[in-house]
Protein backbone atom coordinates (compact mmCIF):
# COMPACT_ATOMS: atom_id res chain seq x y z
CA UNK A 1 0.00 0.00 0.00
CA UNK A 2 0.80 3.49 -0.66
CA UNK A 3 0.09 6.75 0.65
CA UNK A 4 -2.88 8.08 -2.21
CA UNK A 5 -1.69 10.90 -3.86
CA UNK A 6 -5.33 12.54 -3.87
CA UNK A 7 -4.94 13.07 0.60
CA UNK A 8 -6.13 15.82 1.80
CA UNK A 9 -3.53 16.33 4.97
CA UNK A 10 -5.01 19.62 5.32
CA UNK A 11 -8.80 18.17 6.27
CA UNK A 12 -7.13 14.81 7.02
CA UNK A 13 -9.87 12.96 9.72
CA UNK A 14 -8.15 10.79 12.70
CA UNK A 15 -9.78 7.87 10.97
CA UNK A 16 -7.95 8.35 7.70
CA UNK A 17 -4.66 8.91 9.27
CA UNK A 18 -4.66 6.03 11.17
CA UNK A 19 -5.59 4.16 7.50
CA UNK A 20 -2.37 5.79 6.22
CA UNK A 21 -0.02 5.75 9.48
CA UNK A 22 1.45 2.10 8.21
CA UNK A 23 2.79 3.54 5.03
CA UNK A 24 3.56 7.07 6.27
CA UNK A 25 5.70 4.91 8.52
CA UNK A 26 7.21 2.71 5.63
CA UNK A 27 7.88 6.01 3.14
CA UNK A 28 9.13 8.45 5.90
CA UNK A 29 11.78 5.94 8.01
CA UNK A 30 9.78 6.01 10.96
CA UNK A 31 10.01 9.92 11.84
CA UNK A 32 6.30 10.62 10.97
CA UNK A 33 6.37 13.47 13.11
CA UNK A 34 8.56 15.50 11.02
CA UNK A 35 6.69 15.20 7.59
CA UNK A 36 5.62 18.86 7.35
CA UNK A 37 2.47 18.26 5.58
CA UNK A 38 1.43 16.72 9.10
CA UNK A 39 2.18 19.31 11.47
CA UNK A 40 -1.15 20.85 11.35
CA UNK A 41 -3.15 17.67 11.83
CA UNK A 42 -1.14 16.67 14.46
CA UNK A 43 -1.35 19.70 16.39
CA UNK A 44 -4.99 19.42 15.95
CA UNK A 45 -5.29 16.05 17.33
CA UNK A 46 -2.92 15.45 20.15
CA UNK A 47 -3.91 11.61 20.31
CA UNK A 48 -2.59 10.79 16.77
CA UNK A 49 0.58 13.12 17.47
CA UNK A 50 0.81 11.11 21.06
CA UNK A 51 0.22 7.84 18.91
CA UNK A 52 2.59 8.71 16.52
CA UNK A 53 5.34 9.26 19.68
CA UNK A 54 4.61 5.82 20.98
CA UNK A 55 4.96 4.54 17.39
CA UNK A 56 7.91 6.79 16.83
CA UNK A 57 9.56 5.36 20.12
CA UNK A 58 9.27 1.61 19.59
CA UNK A 59 10.39 1.84 15.87
CA UNK A 60 13.80 3.61 17.56
CA UNK A 61 14.17 0.59 19.89
CA UNK A 62 13.95 -1.92 17.76
CA UNK A 63 16.38 -0.02 15.39
CA UNK A 64 18.74 -0.18 18.43
CA UNK A 65 18.24 -3.51 18.96
CA UNK A 66 19.05 -4.95 15.68
CA UNK A 67 22.36 -2.49 15.37
CA UNK A 68 24.82 -4.07 16.47
CA UNK A 69 27.10 -2.86 19.12
CA UNK A 70 30.83 -2.07 18.92
CA UNK A 71 32.90 -1.92 21.24
CA UNK A 72 36.44 -1.00 21.13
CA UNK A 73 38.86 -2.04 24.83
CA UNK A 74 40.92 0.91 26.57
CA UNK A 75 44.63 0.72 26.34
CA UNK A 76 44.05 -0.44 29.28
CA UNK A 77 42.59 -3.48 28.59
CA UNK A 78 44.99 -4.06 26.13
CA UNK A 79 47.97 -3.25 28.31
CA UNK A 80 46.91 -6.29 31.18
CA UNK A 81 45.96 -8.93 28.03
CA UNK A 82 49.61 -8.28 27.27
CA UNK A 83 50.74 -8.74 30.85
CA UNK A 84 48.77 -11.94 31.30
CA UNK A 85 50.02 -13.28 28.27
CA UNK A 86 53.43 -12.57 29.75
CA UNK A 87 52.76 -13.99 33.53
CA UNK A 88 51.35 -17.31 31.65
CA UNK A 89 54.51 -17.21 29.19
CA UNK A 90 56.90 -16.92 32.36
CA UNK A 91 55.13 -19.58 34.18
CA UNK A 92 55.37 -22.38 31.95
CA UNK A 93 59.19 -21.34 31.10
CA UNK A 94 58.31 -19.71 27.80
CA UNK A 95 60.53 -16.43 27.61
CA UNK A 96 60.74 -14.55 24.22
CA UNK A 97 64.86 -16.21 23.71
CA UNK A 98 63.10 -19.19 23.89
CA UNK A 99 60.01 -18.44 21.63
Amino acid sequence: MTVPSNIDFDNLKPDEFEHILPELFANGEGKVSQDPRLHKFLAANPDCAALVRDLEAIAEAARLLLEPVVVTPSEQVWLNIQSRLKEEAEKNGHTKASD
